[in-house]
């Protein structure tokens, strides 16, 4: 055996399909050692949502591989250090990994050049986290595209790569023990676990991704806001574990016309990756700083956490956040508008409870929505207004989202389902509204 082996570390990549490190590790002609590390720093304050999908995942995965002739090599303990050993173990020339935009990866992938330069080990980074690579769309004389629809029309422009090929065949190298992966990973971490959380993997995430270009991404430009139709994708979490690949997603969706829609969404995920990588504070501090004078109110915000501010669709879409670790997304847009133009809480609070919660949490997309709505973010309209009211007529007009979700309000007939506290008779069991007006 004349060629050295390759380590394919995988972190939120978990696929064969279009997988860029791992196609490059196979071309190598050597052995390729699929890796993931169980790093405890990393998991301890990762979401239980998150770790019951990720748990999904890699048994996926270590199955897919095993069909390949290969395994999913599992080591528990910090990333860089349990990396290094396998290549030591394994005399590995190189490892291969997804380039990623979060503070958290450009620290690992750092630290992991600096430790495997001193083994003479080579560490490549390769796209596949997004359609468009941050740094390949740049404006003229910026290092990133600050307003969304520039971003989009070169977004577009730009040519694609070509998706890769699912491997047909890995080799192991000989004596290398597996590891395995522990049972129920959900149970450390933090934050709620949800009753009806989705499944994660590739073959689970396939599945819905061709239900989805089949039957319903047709109609996502009339149904998306839709909030009783639940008429949206739902591949945001596959997504964020990397089980579909967001170019192969992209191109699939490209080819129907009716999609369109849908595809630019996939550009607006690819706009937050952007501005991550150029602002790796993103989850913490203002990208734009702006004179808004928050409160800090605990009640309030607990009120809204649990879903009981006395606002229906408010506390629809958190209930629903509570009992899925998913929101629909205009509800995602209605629940954190409350928060921060009408309770005037930090938007950080608010994105670190969805991040705690939400399968699809991802530090890019979720707190550039979170600044975005907040007024500090990406937005050319930072003090728009927002009328929670409005939106909830227009968007559930008949109520059906908030009886599915509020139960105490099934029996509540017609618009008063939008506004109970007008209703002669309390509703039992329901709070009245936080604030005196809800507009």
């Amino acid at each position: 055996m004349s060629e050295r082996p390759t380590i394919v570390l995988f972190t939120r990549d978990l696929r064969v399909h279009d997988h860029p490190a791992l196609a490059a590790a196979v071309r190598e002609g050597g052995p390729v050692v699929p890796l993931f590390v169980l790093d405890r720093a990393v998991m301890d304050r990762s979401a239980r949502n998150r770790l019951s999908y990720l748990d999904d995942a890699l048994r996926d995965l270590r199955e897919r591989l095993r069909r390949l002739g290969g395994d999913l090599i599992v080591r528990s303990g910090e990333t860089v250090a349990e990396t290094l050993k396998v290549a030591a173990a394994t005399g590995a020339a190189r490892v291969h990994m997804s380039a990623d935009v979060s503070a958290l990866a450009f620290r690992r992938a750092a630290k992991l050049r600096r430790a495997a330069a001193d083994q003479r080990v080579e560490v490549a980074e390769f796209p596949g986290v997004t359609v468009v690579p941050p740094g390949e769309a740049v404006p003229v004389g910026g290092d990133h595209y600050k307003v969304f629809t520039p971003y989009w029309r070169a977004w577009q422009a730009r040519r694609w790569r070509t998706p890769e090929q699912a491997p047909k065949r890995l080799e192991l190298p000989p004596g290398l023990d597996a590891g395995t992966i522990p049972q129920r990973l959900a149970d450390s971490g933090s934050g709620p676990l949800s009753p009806r959380r989705q499944q994660g993997g590739e073959g689970e995430a396939r599945r819905r991704m061709g239900r989805w270009l089949d039957d319903d991404c047709a109609d996502y430009e009339h149904t998306h806001d839709d909030l009783a139709a639940d008429a949206t994708s739902r591949l945001s979490a596959a997504l964020r574990f990397g089980c579909l690949s967001p170019l192969e997603l992209a191109l699939a969706a490209r080819k129907r016309p009716a999609c369109a829609p849908f595809v630019r969404q996939l550009a607006w995920r690819d706009f937050h990756h952007q501005v991550c990588a150029a602002f790796p504070g993103l989850a913490r501090r203002d990208y734009r700083e702006r004179d808004i004078a928050w409160r800090v109110d605990d009640s309030a915000f607990a009120a809204w956490r649990e879903g009981r501010t006395g606002v229906p669709v408010v506390d629809a879409g958190m209930r629903q956040l509570l009992d899925e670790g998913f929101m629909h997304n205009r509800a995602r847009l209605i629940t954190a508008a409350f928060l921060t133009k009408r309770l005037r809480v930090h938007w950080k609070d608010g994105g670190d409870h969805f991040h705690a919660v939400l399968c699809d949490g991802d530090i890019a997309d979720n707190y550039g929505n979170w600044q975005w709505v907040g007024g500090t973010g990406n937005d050319t309209r930072p003090d728009r207004s927002f009328n929670v009211l409005r939106q909830s007529r227009r968007f559930d007009p008949d109520g059906a989202y908030i009886r599915r979700h509020v139960p105490e309000l099934a029996g509540v007939e017609g618009a008063d389902v939008h506004t109970p506290w007008r209703r002669r008779r309390p509703v039992p069991g329901y709070p009245p509204p936080l604030l005196d007006s809800t507009g």
